[in-house]
């Protein structure tokens, strides 16, 4: 696909004389495009031409359009336009308002949504004018005291909204009217270039939404693409305005990051510019201190599970959220399981204290809804159990709910270099031996040796001595 790029931006840009020489926007006809609408949702088609129809300009933008000429299959469909959103939801009654930061349409679908956004306008701009742009229909933003911005619903024109794009080849619009595609900002050029270029002056780019060098990195992640050197130039020094971001926005980042099949390049890259600190402080601590034991080397562990989420993910599989941050804060659990330990607390108290403690430390940098940190607490929990198979215990641990989690919880652990005797292997066995096969697994298990507790030996109950008075029997 970027072959056919290459030609198409040479047509593109012939009649300029230099780059700089360029004015935008660059119009590509129908002809000299591979997008067709055959490769373009549905749904987000007929949005397109019912607010057309309507009397509105709209289009497709960003990363669909971005995709399709990288060679990769879209998944996500936005449309843009110059209705406002209450007009866009009078529209359709399959959608709802959502959004106060920016205000946005939902237009559902059955399980798909299309995301519906009003053309925004430079709202920096807006501020600084002695009167209001002629050109917007809305006026309403606001900034924290360390300038990020906190709502952006100012509303402009199809120009304007390019410039407030993040990245270059995120300023890419598809025309359903004429099937042309429109680039404002160098996009096209970037993508043959392979490369982030973000749009404006990066510093001030980051200071309105510093999650914009997160964004920076997951697109070097998933597309094998170069920061351009004036973009990522300021990411190390600007990384602490991540502090200022709600922990919700960031967990949602983070599952974006390592949870879309190139989590392995992503981490080294978050480390790199000095970012994963403020998304896994403790960890990133951890990792930093060279802290191991024989039974674990924190990040040969989470490459590991890293590289078995990326492997799942680039098959078509899922992963689960709660596992991923599972694997990340491990290591920061096994570390204050031991020091709980020494202050001579026993094994399963010393756990559950451990994992409320790197918890209660994650939530401040990146929130974990209960619904996801429950099952993070019983993977880390079935680690200890799962050595325990000696009677019944087996059968139980096998219809745990978590069981499969814990039990590819378990397989990275071996894989990773921590030494569990076998027990992978042996659960591997059991899961599909039949019963009988399953009894003589457990019989073939010295119990004891792989649990220091054991099965407990009741004791013979003793029957209590009565303090009543004993009734005299009476003589016959």
């Amino acid at each position: 696909m970027l072959t056919g790029l290459k030609s198409l931006v040479r047509k593109a840009t012939s009649i300029f004389a230099s780059p700089k020489a360029q004015t935008y926007p660059i119009i590509i006809p129908r002809s000299d495009h591979s997008l067709s609408r055959q490769q373009l949702s549905p749904n987000a088609v007929k949005v397109l031409y019912r607010l057309n129809k309507a009397g509105f300009d709209a289009y497709l933008v960003g990363g669909c359009i971005r995709d399709h000429l990288i060679g990769v299959n879209a998944k996500d469909f936005d449309v843009v336009t110059n209705a406002t959103p209450e007009e866009i939801h009078d529209l359709f009654s399959n959608s709802r308002l959502i959004g106060r930061r920016f205000r946005l349409v939902h237009v559902t679908f059955g399980r798909e949504i299309i995301e519906v956004s009003t053309f925004r306008a430079n709202s920096a701009k807006d501020d600084s004018a002695s009167k209001p742009q002629e050109s917007l229909k809305g006026k309403d933003s606001a900034r924290s005291a360390h300038g990020i911005m906190l709502r952006d619903n100012v509303y402009g024109s199809i120009e304007e909204d390019a410039e407030r794009r993040d990245f270059t080849f995120n300023a890419l619009y598809y025309n359903v009217q004429d099937f042309s595609i429109h680039d404002y900002c160098g996009g096209l050029e970037d993508i043959e270039n392979k490369k982030i270029r973000i749009i404006g002056d990066p510093r001030e780019r980051y200071q309105e939404d510093p999650v914009r060098m997160l964004r920076a990195i997951r697109f070097a992640g998933k597309l094998g693409f170069d920061i351009e050197e004036e973009t990522a130039a300021p990411i190390k020094e600007m990384a602490h305005l991540l502090d200022h971001i709600p922990p919700a926005r960031l967990f949602e980042e983070v599952l974006k990051l390592l949870g879309s099949g190139n989590g392995i390049k992503t981490f080294h890259l978050l480390r790199q510019y000095g970012l994963f600190k403020y998304l896994f402080p403790d960890t990133e601590a951890l990792l930093v201190s060279g802290w191991k034991r024989d039974d674990i080397n924190p990040e040969a562990f989470i490459l590991q599970g890293l590289e078995n989420t990326d492997k799942r993910l680039q098959a078509g599989k899922t992963t689960a959220p709660y596992f991923l941050y599972a694997v990340m804060l491990w290591p920061s659990v096994v570390l204050r399981h031991e020091e709980f330990q020494a202050q001579g607390m026993p094994i399963t108290p010393a756990l559950h204290q451990a994992a409320s403690m790197v918890l209660d430390n994650q939530v401040a940098s990146t929130a974990i809804p209960r619904r996801f940190s429950t099952p993070m607490r019983e993977i880390w929990d079935m680690q200890f159990r799962l050595p325990k198979r000696y009677g019944k215990r087996a059968f139980v641990l096998l219809e745990h709910p978590r069981f499969r989690a814990a039990f590819d919880f378990l397989l990275i652990r071996e894989l990773s270099g921590t030494e569990m005797g076998g027990l992978g292997a042996w659960w591997e066995a059991f899961q599909f031996a039949s019963e009988h096969e399953q009894r003589e697994l457990i019989k073939s298990i010295d119990a004891r040796s792989n649990d220091k507790e054991g099965p407990k030996k009741r004791r013979p109950r003793r029957r209590r001595k009565s303090n009543a008075p004993q009734r005299e029997t009476p003589e016959k």
